[in-house]
């Protein structure tokens, strides 16, 4: 039987929480490179590298692999309690990872300098040979990330959150230790070291977790098996939709290496800081009803599945609309408190807030594009998500190439992402509200994208709570402005214990103001994580 829904609160709770502390590694991390390497030059390089195979295991595991494979995992769990399904899905899983991913390391090693120049726009020789060096040896992190990230969503599918959670925490400690531990000694390559060496944390920390749930790791290669079948019919689909991201975001990094010197680098960093609330609270709550919402289209549950759909929605709108305020209106503070020292500069810092504020634009609506696509891969519509990506990428691109022309330059491939994604979830929506439209009882045979019993999927609760949050988050709004304008430009004297301190107020005294206002609002949702219920 599914568990209640204040069961899948808690454990998006405990996921925040670990996620929330795998962010300020992630800090600590960029701010480390940022004053070592600065945020032009040698670290636009390694940025831009290292989003290669960072983008790739999209493709292999977490995206397009982990959502093809957890429903089916998810369902092979609930109807055969002997684990034997389950256990022979994960050897077939690994067992196709190696044999598709050793080939393309090895091209990537021996036709190096060819991609780098394919993928990246630098101008520089030396730039070029720097990251066609560092390349070849980053670039086999793909395959350890892609274990991990397997093991990882086999772990969830069991309804086991903390382990995952706390995994990511172990990349970051192996880049940081690396980098002051080695930077005098490798320069860059000390990132490689410990992209690598956080990788193979990654999968080892998830073994011991993994056999306790009964797994073995020994090859397979039935490669005809039924459950792997339907897998890989799934997975096309995704990996097709999960390219076009790919595709999209390398072809971001292309134009932003094309632009002024610091323009990858802020456009990382940006997206490092734009992450902590994605990850903390977005990425929680599509980790924790994803496989819920699976089981549910598996049991042919359809008002399950609105329910989950609509308390998703809801959730997101209460955590994502103020974060994405408040950050906005602390970017400069934010990111020179945590990167402005050493060869991290003011200018920098400045740069680097203008891409995050037009990033914050697009923090819910990408946010609840994500969630949608994963209510669509729960119901076995894979066409749908396909479709609205090649959409929203064809339009990022668009205005990505109008835009990095104005006076915003890397700025505006961030607010091209965030029109983009905007325009798509309006379609997400259309398209999953068609899904849910009621039908007479008794009719069976819904398949795939076909209206079911139960009620359709409502505006009105989704856009109340949106009036709600942005009501709630006014106040703080206004705290903040005037917090700003009266305290002034403190920000320019970088990472101090004063600047820390005047962050930390404002942004404790933002958190305590949309708190009160949602207590004083009777905001349900804000009530289940308080009481652990659902009204």
């Amino acid at each position: 039987m599914e568990q209640p829904v204040h069961k899948s609160t808690f454990a998006t709770v405990i996921v925040m929480i670990s996620t929330a502390v795998s962010r300020l590694f992630g800090f600590v991390r960029i701010a480390l490179i940022g004053a070592v390497f600065g945020a032009s030059g040698t670290a636009d390089v390694l940025n831009a590298v290292f989003t290669i195979p960072n983008n790739l295991r999209k493709l292999m595991a977490e995206g397009a692999l982990s959502s093809a494979f957890i429903p089916v995992l998810a369902k092979s769990i609930v109807q055969d309690a002997t684990g034997l399904r389950a256990r022979k899905i994960l050897r077939l899983i690994l067992s196709f990872q190696f044999l598709v991913l050793v080939p393309v390391l090895l091209v990537c090693v021996i036709f190096s300098p060819t991609l780098i120049r394919f993928i990246l726009d630098f101008q520089d020789p030396h730039r070029i040979a720097l990251a066609s060096d560092l390349f070849r040896w980053m670039i086999h992190y793909l395959l350890l990330v892609s274990i991990s990230a397997v093991f990882m969503g086999v772990i969830n599918a069991h309804s086991s959150f903390l382990v995952p959670a706390i995994t990511p925490i172990l990349f970051s400690v192996a880049v940081i230790s690396s980098v002051l531990l080695l930077y005098r000694i490798l320069g860059p390559f000390s990132m490689v070291v410990g992209v690598l060496a956080g990788g193979l944390a990654q999968v080892l920390f998830q073994i011991p977790k993994m056999r306790s749930l009964g797994y073995d790791f020994k090859p397979a290669v039935d490669f005809r098996n039924p459950d792997f079948v339907k897998v890989m019919r799934l997975w096309l689909p995704v990996v097709a939709t999960s390219s076009v991201y790919t595709i999209n975001e390398q072809i971001a990094i292309f134009f932003a290496t094309g632009l002024e010197d610091g323009s990858v680098s802020a456009m990382s960093n940006a997206l490092v800081f734009w992450q902590l609330p994605f990850g903390v609270f977005s990425a929680s709550i599509t980790t924790v009803l994803f496989p819920r919402m699976s089981r549910q289209a598996g049991a042919g549950d359809t008002d399950g599945l609105k329910t989950t759909l609509e308390y998703g929605l809801r959730y997101l709108i209460l955590l994502l609309v103020p974060s994405a305020i408040v950050i906005s209106f602390l970017a400069k503070e934010i990111i020179a408190v945590a990167l402005q020292r050493g060869n991290f500069l003011p200018e920098n810092t400045l740069l680097t807030a203008r891409v995050l504020i037009a990033y914050n634009i697009g923090l819910l609506p990408v946010g609840a594009f994500n969630f949608f696509q994963r209510y669509f891969y729960a119901r076995d519509n894979y066409k749908t998500p396909l479709a609205t990506a090649f959409f929203a990428c064809i339009l990022d691109i668009i205005l990505s190439l109008v835009l990095k022309e104005t006076p915003l330059r890397v700025a505006g491939l961030a607010l091209a992402n965030s029109a983009a994604f905007s325009a798509g979830l309006a379609l997400m929506w259309l398209r999953a509200r068609a899904s849910l439209k009621p039908r007479a009882a008794g009719v069976s045979g819904a398949g795939e994208g076909a209206p079911a019993v139960g009620g359709n999927l409502s505006f009105l609760p989704v856009f109340i709570t949106l009036g709600k949050s942005l009501a709630a988050s006014l106040p703080a709004a206004v705290f903040l402005y005037v917090f700003l304008k009266y305290t002034g430009s403190w920000w320019q004297n970088g990472s101090t214990f004063l600047n820390m301190g005047f962050l930390s107020l404002a942004a404790a005294v933002s958190g305590v103001i949309i708190f009160i206002m949602y207590r004083s609002m009777k905001i349900d949702i804000l009530m289940s994580i308080l009481r652990r219920e659902v009204k």
